[in-house]
């Protein structure tokens, strides 16, 4: 018998010939599932993180609105464990309509907020997503001053015609445009002349202990070149120490992000009742 006679045309069985596979297939069906069903139900929101400006350290510079999904307890869901497995699915352009639809709504509710939102360079095509954000920009002209759209490297470079386009048209209008995950391995430099983002937020990977680390140094003087090369706003994220931070002030980046800062969290800061109204409470 042939060893094309001998394989298993059943993909079950193959699953179970492979236990690792197996279980990675039933976790992403889990995780899809999950997230089909909070999105069916509305339990999506954002937790709003804030990055601060090193010239200015005493109020955040703006907020990045963090899409988070909670399962049928009531637990709330980081991106970090649904959005690798639905980005490329129809799920992943949905997430992106309901983070843009309630970072808008936000955005309406205080008129000194300034807020980034995530979005898929893949989203850019999707009818439901361009009719809100077309909406949104449409019912306060101040909005798309106050609107940053984060894009990541990856998707940003699988797509790097259309986002040009994209981008050229919605900075006419007064959007601005962040890399998110600069450096994180995908970039090629080329398309950084021909993308034009306003904002370069450096990867988590080379901000972590930096203070410490002479190569992460030498890594995040490089990339922070490259950025005022091109006349970028910088952001540091995973800012987690209070001698990181130290260290990326000194060197000139212009903000940084993380939970040194503060972390994300759902409840609106700018909702929250001042120190004054506390005490008087």
């Amino acid at each position: 018998m042939t060893n094309l006679e001998e394989r298993d045309p059943n993909p079950v069985n193959a699953e179970l010939s492979n236990p690792l596979a197996f279980a990675v297939a039933e976790q992403d069906r889990h995780v899809i599932e999950l997230v089909r069903d909070a999105i069916a139900r509305r339990d999506v929101v954002l937790a709003y993180q804030p990055v601060m400006q090193t010239a200015r350290p005493d109020r955040p510079a703006f907020y990045e609105g963090l899409i988070r999904v909670r399962d049928e307890t009531g637990r709330i869901i980081p991106a970090r464990d649904f959005i690798e497995t639905v980005e490329l699915t129809e799920l992943g352009r949905k997430l992106d309509c309901l983070a843009l639809e309630m970072g808008l709504a936000a955005l309406m509710e205080n008129a000194g907020l300034r807020l980034s939102i995530n979005m898929s360079a893949r989203s850019i095509g999707y009818p439901g997503w361009m009719k809100t954000l077309n909406r949104g920009l449409a019912v306060d002209e101040t909005i798309a001053d106050r609107l940053i759209l984060e894009i990541t490297e990856s998707s940003a470079m699988y797509l790097p015609d259309l986002v040009t386009v994209f981008m050229e048209e919605l900075q006419a209008r007064g959007v601005t445009f962040a890399l998110d995950d600069f450096g994180a391995g995908y970039t090629s430099f080329r398309y950084l002349r021909e993308f034009y983002f306003d904002i370069i937020k450096i990867d988590g990977q080379f901000v972590r202990g930096v203070a410490q680390h002479p190569d992460n140094q030498a890594l995040m003087k490089s990339l922070l070149d490259i950025a005022r090369h091109f006349e970028m706003f910088t952001v540091a994220e995973s800012v987690e120490t209070a001698a990181d931070a130290e260290y990326l002030t000194k060197i000139g980046l212009d903000c940084l992000q993380g939970y040194y800062f503060g972390a994300p969290t759902v409840m609106p800061p700018w909702r929250r009742p001042s120190s004054a109204q506390r005490r008087s409470a």
